[in-house]
């Protein structure tokens, strides 16, 4: 018999993606200080790739530790623009501040997941997305922002591509549920191999 899965993240689109997918799961949201954590990280000049998978570990662990006997999801997605994080916007100001530097450039979105069982990682997938923007004008970002921001003050990079954000972009290389937040293949891959998912 398949074990319970367990998502650890307050993400509508996460959620919505192992529900569509068929997935049963419940969700509980793992509380964890992410600002301290990521601030502890850089000081220390982790590389973006392990602050999101370090970030998805603690979050898996925290729920996995109350649910032992379950498959706990931890995710967590963070920018890298020339080596630099950049996280979810404080202001609307600062949602245009970030766009102002990522246009016109590259940056990458890295997705991870990690899942937990018994409070141990049993598997792990950074997903790596690189996407060029668009040279947008200040008065189409300002009004951009204004339009969007109940929606993307909540998104890393200030954009969603399942919306207007998709109007930001000249190019993307890489797995669309990468810039989603999560790893959703791999993840789907490895529950099947597992026997948790029918195939």
């Amino acid at each position: 018999m398949s074990q319970p899965i367990i998502l650890a993240s307050g993400s509508s689109i996460r959620a919505k993606l192992l529900q569509q997918a068929a997935v049963p799961h419940s969700v509980e949201t793992a509380r964890i200080d992410e600002e301290m954590i990521k601030s502890a990280l850089i000081a220390e000049e982790a590389p973006p790739r392990d602050i999101a998978d370090t970030l998805a570990e603690m979050k898996a662990r925290k729920i996995s530790d109350k649910h032992p006997d379950a498959l706990v999801i931890g995710c967590d997605q963070v920018l890298d623009h020339r080596g630099k994080l950049l996280s979810k916007p404080d202001s609307q100001e600062d949602a245009i501040r970030q766009l102002t530097q990522l246009r016109g450039d590259r940056h990458m979105l890295l997705s991870a997941a990690v899942i937990c069982e018994g409070g141990k990682p049993i598997w792990r997938h950074v997903g790596q997305v690189r996407l060029r923007m668009r040279d947008i004008s200040d008065s189409y970002l300002n009004d951009y922002v204004t339009r969007n921001w109940e929606s993307i003050r909540h998104a890393v990079g200030c954009y969603k591509l399942e919306e207007e954000g998709s109007r930001l972009f000249t190019s993307i290389e890489g797995d669309y549920f990468h810039v989603l937040g999560m790893p959703f293949l791999e993840l789907l891959n490895y529950l099947a191999l597992r026997g948790d998912l029918a195939t």
